[in-house]
C-alpha cells in the first residue's frame, strides 16, 4: 500500500494483461508483474488501486479466469515489523474483505 499521490521513484510498464501502463514503484513490485504475466489464469492486472475513502493504494488487483479477483500487497521484509505497515495491511485487507475479495495476502521479498 503507497499514499495515492505517492512521489518516490517510479517504473512505468506495459502488460499484455494491463488496459493502462503499470506504474510501479520498487524492485518487489517489477518482479511481481513478471510472475503474474507468467501465470496463465490471471485475465487482467490493475496496479495502484485506489480504495475509496481513502488515500491509499492497493498494489495489484488480478482477475483470475472463471471472474475471481485476488489482491496482493508487496512490502519488504525489513517493513513487515513495522506498526503502520501492519495497520496499513490490515486497512487494505478489511477494504477488500468488504467489498467481497477474499482472496488477498502479501508478497514479501525472499529471505537473504
Amino acid at each position: 500500500m503507497r499514499k495515492k499521490d505517492y512521489r518516490g521513484r517510479c517504473t512505468k510498464a506495459a502488460s499484455p494483461k494491463s488496459e493502462t501502463v503499470c506504474r510501479l514503484y520498487d524492485d518487489l513490485m517489477i518482479a511481481y508483474l513478471r510472475n503474474l504475466e507468467a501465470e496463465k489464469d490471471i485475465v487482467s492486472i490493475q496496479t495502484n488501486v485506489q480504495l475509496e475513502g481513502m488515500d491509499f493504494t492497493s498494489d495489484f488487483l488480478c482477475q483470475r479466469e472463471g471472474g475471481d479477483y485476488m489482491v496482493r500487497e508487496c512490502v519488504y521484509r525489513k517493513y513487515l515489523t513495522k506498526p503502520l505497515t501492519a495497520r496499513l495491511l490490515d486497512t487494505s485487507r478489511t477494504y477488500w474483505l468488504k467489498h467481497g475479495i477474499y482472496d488477498w495476502g502479501v508478497i514479501v521479498d525472499a529471505e537473504k
